[in-house]
C-alpha cells in the first residue's frame, strides 16, 4: 500500500486512544511488566510516544519543509524516556502524549502537504536521503509497532497461565 496522508492521518489520532484504553488505570503488575532484561514496558513505551512527539516527527518535518543548505536530521535518542519520564504517573504521561499528538496533527493538517513537498528530501544520519512521506509512512508505522509491542509484552504476562492453549497463541512466543 502507497503512503495516504488521510488514512495514516487517521491512525496517528488513535494511538492515544488505544494506549489510554489498553493501559489507564491497570496496576503496575501490567504497565511496568517487561519481556526480559533490556526490554520496554508499556510504561517505557509511553514515554518514548511522549518524547518522539517532542524531538522527532514534527521537528525532522519542518527541517525537510525549510530545505535549508543544511537538512541532517539530529539523532534520535531512542533510550531518553529512560531518563525523562521516570517516576511521572502513566496517567501523565498518557494525557501529555494525548496533547502533545493533538499538537502534532494540527500542525501537520495546517501544513496542506502537497505530493511535491511529501517528495521533498532531509538527511538522516544513518540512512541518508529520505523524503517527508517515508518520515510520515514510518511515524505510522512506528505507532502500530509499539501498540503491537505493548500487546504482546501483556500478553506474554500470562505465558505459563494459558497451558496448552499456549500452542494456538502465536503472540506468547515472539
Amino acid at each position: 500500500m502507497d503512503f495516504d496522508l488521510s488514512a495514516g492521518t487517521a491512525v496517528l489520532e488513535r494511538t492515544p486512544h488505544a494506549l489510554r484504553a489498553m493501559l489507564a488505570g491497570l496496576p503496575p503488575a501490567w504497565t511496568d511488566a517487561t519481556e526480559g532484561p533490556e526490554t520496554w514496558s508499556p510504561y517505557v513505551i509511553v514515554g518514548h510516544l511522549v518524547h518522539g512527539e517532542r524531538t522527532d516527527w514534527i521537528p525532522r518535518a519542518r527541517l525537510i519543509l525549510a530545505q535549508a543548505a543544511e537538512r541532517r536530521f539530529a539523532p534520535f535518542d531512542r533510550f531518553a524516556q529512560l531518563r525523562e519520564g521516570r517516576g511521572r504517573p502513566l496517567a501523565e504521561l498518557l494525557d501529555e502524549f494525548a496533547r502533545l499528538r493533538a499538537e502534532s496533527l494540527a500542525t501537520l493538517a495546517a501544513w496542506r502537504l502537497t505530493d511535491a513537498q511529501l517528495a521533498l528530501e532531509g538527511e538522516h544520519p544513518e540512512f541518508g536521503p529520505v523524503t517527508l512521506r517515508q518520515l510520515l509512512s514510518t511515524w505510522v508505522a512506528h505507532d502500530l509497532g509499539h501498540l503491537a509491542q505493548t500487546a504482546r509484552v501483556m500478553a506474554k504476562q500470562y505465558r505459563e497461565a494459558v497451558g496448552p492453549w499456549r500452542a494456538y497463541l502465536p503472540v506468547m512466543d515472539r
